[in-house]
């Protein structure tokens, strides 16, 4: 989709068979990086890099995966057949640093002729030792969340779309909205409906093999950003006919100290005509420890905000919370499927958990927003 790649190398992000670097960090909230590629692209890899779980399957470790090797060491991982062609760094740590005991790992990487793929917000090729390593080894460093430099300020554009815009949004973040973007767009694509997905964070572009990690813009061309996804994934791909709904992968929360600022930005750029809610039921309160002191709001409450935060700048887009989809891989079955009916219960709209028990009540909300729109146009 578009023209948003991440720079050189770029051609190799979608196709490259991959060794994984998540030693000391592998799991589905520790890894997010590492465990959505396993989970959509699991063709591609070849091993994941953890000395924690070395001897297991990432099937074992995760519970999705299948046969994939968990492998202590980078030279274990390079001895596989068949040999892996990049390194996938595969973590996004808060601050994005590349940890001290990693940068042996990438040069070892370069060294035997890997490319090397990071979200990191740490850019390796600004580093002048990977940088001068990766030119003589005739190797790329691909920084996932490096924007494109001819941003401009978001001015609306998006409403000028014919696709209907579908925006992810959250209670807090890492509650899956890239997950739920990806499954929709497989879910609607079975219905007949051509779906394109906008990625907006590093292992979305991954996925996806284009896009803008939006937490790496500056502030004033958040929105921009957004706007320029959001026209692009709408026309793409030009030989084809256009998409009728283009998935918009969310980031952050309104509700979280930290990442609200990103959170809006997407929202005005993008001007939804509706909005999925994410939500992890176990967690009462902001994600991590330094954001643990605020309690999150009811989910009626939560939908309020986003609606009213919509609408502070168009409030002629009649974007609306059109259904709530969960996170409850942490939960025993019979509890996720009471969070499934207190959501549905609190706010009136439909909810599922789309890993756990399928995506066909979101899938026909949108349809219905989308005939709704094609009606009133």
């Amino acid at each position: 989709m578009g023209s948003q790649g991440p720079g050189p190398g770029s051609r190799r992000l979608s196709s490259s068979r991959l060794t994984i670097l998540a030693e000391g960090a592998f799991g589905v909230e520790t890894a997010k990086t590492a465990s959505s590629v396993v989970r959509y692209q699991p063709e591609r890899v070849g091993s994941v890099i953890d000395s924690r779980f070395a001897g297991r399957t990432v099937g074992e470790t995760l519970g999705f995966g299948g046969d994939i090797p968990m492998v202590a060491t980078f030279a274990q991982a390079l001895a596989l057949e068949p040999r892996p062609e990049a390194l996938l760094v595969g973590i996004a740590p808060q601050g994005g640093q590349l940890p001290d005991a990693w940068r042996a790992v990438l040069v070892a990487a370069l060294e035997a002729g890997l490319d090397v793929i990071s979200g990191l917000h740490f850019f390796l090729s600004d580093d002048p030792e990977l940088a001068a390593l990766a030119a003589r080894r005739g190797c790329a460093l691909v920084d996932l969340r490096k924007p494109p430099d001819d941003l401009s300020v978001g001015a609306g554009r998006a409403m000028g779309t014919d696709a209907f815009r579908v925006l992810t949004v959250g209670t807090d973040c890492n509650t899956g909205k890239m997950t739920v973007s990806l499954e929709l767009q497989r879910a609607l694509e079975a219905r007949g409906v051509r779906a394109a997905f906008a990625a907006t964070g590093q292992t979305g572009i991954l996925i996806a093999g284009s896009g803008i990690a939006v937490d790496a813009v500056v502030s004033d061309f958040i929105s921009g950003a957004a706007e320029r996804l959001t026209l692009d994934a709408a026309a793409d791909p030009p030989a084809d006919p256009p998409a009728d709904v283009v998935l918009i992968e969310g980031q952050g929360s309104l509700m979280h100290p930290g990442y609200s600022g990103v959170t809006l930005g997407l929202l005005h750029g993008t001007l939804p005509e509706a909005m999925i809610l994410t939500w992890m039921p176990s967690r009462p309160r902001i994600y991590g420890g330094n954001h643990s002191w605020v309690v999150l709001p009811d989910l009626d409450e939560v939908i309020e905000r986003y609606e009213s935060a919509l609408a502070w700048v168009c409030p002629d887009v009649p974007g609306r919370v059109i259904g709530v989809a969960l996170a409850t891989y942490d939960l025993p079955e019979d509890e996720a499927r009471s969070a499934v009916r207190h959501a549905r219960e609190v706010t009136g709209l439909p909810a599922t958990d789309p890993i756990r028990f399928g995506a066909a009540p979101l899938t026909d909300a949108i349809i219905g927003a989308l005939k709704t729109s094609m009606m009133h146009r």
